[in-house]
C-alpha cells in the first residue's frame, strides 16, 4: 500500500523526515524533492565496476545549465529524508520525463531506515536546460510487511552530499 499525502504529512516529524519541509510540495500520494545546484561528473573514458572512478563537480548557475545525450549526471535532492517503518521509492516527476529527462536510471527503490540525500541519475535523450532548486522528482512510502532489521547500514547511509557508485565495495570482501 502506498501512503496517501495526508498520511505522508501526519508521519512528519516521526517515522519520516523530509528537512527541509513545506507543504506546497505534498502531492495527493507522494513528495516533490528538489534539484540542488551540484552535479557530479565521471572524469573517465571508461568507468570501472571494481574501482573508484574519479569525479568532478559542477554547479549549477541560476541561468541554468544546459544536459547533454550520452552522459551521467549525479545530482542530489536539496532535501535531507529518513524513513523509519515505510519503504521509500524515488520517481521522476512527468512534467520533467515529457522533456526527456530522467531523474534515476535504475535507483528508485530505497531501503527502509535510510537516512541521508538522495543522489539522482540524470540522463536526457537530448539536450534540455536544468535550473537549482526546482522540483525534479517525487518520494512515496510503501508499507512493509514482516520483520525487517531496524539497524540499517548501508553503502550510503548517512550520506553528506552526492555519491558516486561504491560498487567497488562489493569486489573487497
Amino acid at each position: 500500500m502506498v501512503l496517501s499525502g495526508k498520511a505522508i504529512k501526519e508521519k512528519i516529524g516521526k517515522e519520516i523526515v523530509i528537512e527541509p519541509y513545506n507543504e506546497k510540495y505534498l502531492n495527493p500520494n507522494s513528495y516533490n524533492l528538489c534539484l540542488h545546484n551540484e552535479l557530479l561528473i565521471y572524469d573517465e573514458d571508461c568507468l570501472d565496476m571494481k574501482k573508484p572512478n574519479r569525479t568532478r563537480g559542477i554547479v549549477i548557475p541560476d541561468t541554468g545549465l544546459v544536459l547533454n545525450p550520452g552522459k551521467l549526471y549525479l545530482g542530489r535532492t536539496v532535501e535531507y529524508t529518513e524513513t523509519n517503518n515505510y519503504i521509500p521509492m524515488l520517481e521522476g516527476r512527468s512534467s520533467v520525463g515529457r522533456l526527456g529527462l530522467f531523474i534515476h536510471v535504475t535507483a528508485g527503490f530505497g531501503d527502509v531506515g535510510f537516512k541521508g540525500y538522495w543522489t539522482l541519475e540524470l540522463h536526457c535523450i537530448e539536450p534540455v536546460k536544468i535550473y537549482p532548486f526546482i522540483p525534479i522528482c517525487q518520494i512515496y512510502y510503501h508499507d512493509i510487511e514482516g520483520e525487517y532489521d531496524t539497524d540499517y547500514v548501508g553503502k550510503y547511509q548517512n550520506n553528506k552530499g552526492i555519491q558516486p557508485s561504491f560498487l567497488f565495495r562489493d569486489f573487497q570482501s
